[in-house]
């Protein structure tokens, strides 16, 4: 749960519904609807052929249909799209503390998506965080942060610490 930067084509756009009375981005993992799938089902074929764990048992007592009804398969709405390769120019800020939905325009470079964040005062975590171009810039290039860690009793965002832990 964090920031995570995501390649996208140019002209991506991040579909909208209408969600709690507004409209919405639709929360959406990044990619992988096909491989979840089959995790899901692989799953759900061991669970039903009498190989559910110690764990499993314990949580589902009432057995692989239990497990199934709160473990729902994946739904295609709630994934990226698998974009070809080559198709994937272009970077776009999201938060994945659901999900994922996005928290910039999609953006040519990592220094433009960093300058973006920074001239809208993004936020890394909370209402009052933020980060420079260079902690922002460190996340843009390199995929992720956590929402937030604490260190020695001191909160800071994810995007703050994973770029100063970096730099030391």
């Amino acid at each position: 749960m964090g920031r995570e930067v995501r390649k996208v084509p140019a002209d991506w756009e991040h579909p909208k519904d209408k969600i709690y009375g507004e409209i919405r981005y639709i929360p959406m993992f990044e990619g992988g609807f096909e491989d979840a799938s089959k995790e899901w089902a692989q799953r759900f074929i061991r669970m039903y052929n009498g190989g559910m764990t110690d764990e499993e048992n314990e949580w589902y007592p009432e057995g692989v249909m239990e497990w199934a009804n709160e473990e729902m398969p994946p739904d295609p709405k709630h994934y990226m799209p698998e974009f070809e390769e080559h198709t994937k120019t272009h970077f776009q800020m999201y938060e994945d503390t659901s999900e994922g939905t996005p928290i910039s325009p999609v953006m040519k470079t990592p220094e433009e998506l960093a300058q973006w964040l920074v001239d809208n005062n993004a936020s890394t975590f909370g209402h009052n965080m933020t980060a420079t171009y260079e902690q922002w810039l460190y996340i843009c290039n390199g995929g992720w942060a956590p929402s937030a860690v604490v260190t020695n009793g001191h909160l800071e965002s994810g995007v703050v610490a994973m770029s100063n832990n970096e730099s030391k």
